[in-house]
């Protein structure tokens, strides 16, 4: 049923928890598992030296989080015994890398976390996984993180 499943990952306990239900659909259906990290390549308005030494600052630290969470998760998936491949993708907006990779990676799954917020914080905050839902041109299986 589902051959290609997509699941971002950011480190955080929502999406490893969405990962681990990603492995039990792949186990069941015979999936293979996409795994995508997005970095925002230019999180910055500013401008000048400040700027750019910022920038490089920012982009070193970010690759080294999205290494280290697809790292985690790739554990994950080869403990369980099962492969995967993953990626990290540059989008101005995380939904924006999701849904991209979706369609480049052949998905016809996401399975992604939600970390639960409501009220005044999801309004500041915004929701990456609502907005995916709102998008995307594949089923969206939505597990609740244990942060909320």
């Amino acid at each position: 049923m589902y051959q290609q499943i997509l699941v971002p990952v950011d480190g955080s306990q929502s999406a490893l928890n969405a990962l681990r239900q990603a492995v039990t659909v792949a186990k069941a259906f015979g999936s293979t598992l996409f795994l995508v990290h997005v970095i925002d390549p230019y999180p910055f308005l500013g401008a000048g030296a400040d700027y750019a030494l910022g920038q490089a600052d920012y982009l070193s630290a970010a690759t080294s989080n999205a290494n280290n969470a697809l790292h985690a998760a790739t554990e994950i998936v080869t403990a369980a015994g099962l492969q995967s491949d993953s990626a990290v993708v540059d989008g101005h907006a995380a939904e924006e890398g999701i849904l991209a990779t979706a369609k480049t990676c052949g998905a016809d799954l996401i399975v992604m976390g939600s970390h639960g917020r409501r009220g005044i914080e999801k309004l500041l905050l915004g929701s990456v996984t609502q907005r995916v839902l709102q998008d995307a041109r594949v089923p969206v299986l939505v597990v609740r993180g244990s942060e909320a």
